[in-house]
């Protein structure tokens, strides 16, 4: 089915489409038919789906597909130098641990490439079309971004620990498989076991949660575990607000990969120092410059 790609680049993810479709399928039946709208809230009805919602997460999906490819077509020189001539050792593509400790170590980097696109307004631009959805579905898992970059650096220890190139990519996409059925929120919790080690709906409805109480939690891809020990765990106490804290109002997938970057570049432009002009780039999303003291005039005082 991927023989026209390079071995080291085919992707689970696109064998995994016939399991998106069916399950997608499925959340928009179960919407359908068990959808309850409670008028008194104005957040959309639990698990509720929106075709311009939903075709603009679809769309958005399908494209990353390609920009995956790209990306991973670039870092693929870079890993397979690492690997041949700068790793101490070079772990055996088909052994069973190579997978176990590439999928654990991936897990691992991508809870702190994800928690840096979260607190770093460079690499939040990349990050935030994920968030951009008022929806919770699966149609929102497939809401991918286009600019692989950072993640592509994040993975590189991996290729310079022995970990072959391969493995990388096809631990990554299995990776971003698992992530598919916890954007959901038809799953309520799970036994407490499974809740404790790995990422969970409940764990994830509060990731894309937009109140304050929310914000900048739950960073694990497959496992929360590293939540609990970098302290950034946020169990869920109350159903979600999703989305961005200032929505971009719009299904346009142009303008929802891209409109950070306009504003970045925006106020770069009228910051006035070189400090604010990095602190709006490497800061924080939502960062601002300190406004600048006021001094009074304090005249000497005469016996």
């Amino acid at each position: 089915m991927l023989d026209f790609l390079p071995e080291p680049m085919r992707d689970p993810t696109v064998v995994a489409i016939p399991f998106f479709v069916t399950m997608l399928l499925l959340e928009i039946f179960a919407a359908w038919k068990l959808e309850r709208v409670d008028e008194t809230d104005e957040r959309p009805a639990k698990g509720a789906y929106e075709f311009a919602d939903a075709r603009s997460s679809i769309t958005m999906g399908l494209i990353s597909i390609g920009t995956s490819a790209f990306w991973k077509f670039l870092a693929l020189f870079g890993y397979s130098a690492l690997f041949a001539y700068v790793a101490p050792w070079q772990l055996p593509e088909n052994a069973w641990y190579t997978w176990v400790i590439g999928f654990v170590a991936l897990d691992f980097l991508f809870y702190w490439e994800h928690r840096i696109a979260h607190r770093v307004r460079l690499v939040w631009a990349t990050h935030q079309a994920h968030h951009s959805s008022e929806y919770f579905n699966f149609a929102t898992a497939l809401r991918q971004k286009w600019n692989n970059s950072m993640s592509m650096i994040m993975w590189a220890p991996l290729p310079l620990l022995g970990v072959p190139p391969a493995v990388v990519f096809a631990v990554y996409s299995l990776n971003l498989v698992y992530q598919f059925w916890i954007h959901t929120e038809r799953v309520g919790t799970m036994w407490r076991p499974i809740e404790f080690v790995m990422n969970t709906p409940s764990h994830h409805r509060v990731h894309h949660g937009s109140d304050a109480e929310y914000l900048d939690r739950n960073y694990g891809g497959t496992f929360i575990v590293w939540d609990r020990l970098f302290g950034s765990f946020q169990p869920e106490v109350s159903r979600p607000r999703y989305g961005l804290t200032k929505p971009v109002g719009t299904y346009n997938i142009w303008k929802l990969q891209t409109h950070e970057y306009v504003a970045m570049g925006r106020d770069v432009r009228s910051a006035p120092t070189l400090r604010a002009k990095l602190g709006y780039v490497f800061g924080p999303p939502g960062w601002t410059p300190a406004p600048a003291a006021t001094t009074t005039d304090v005249r000497p005082q005469h016996s």
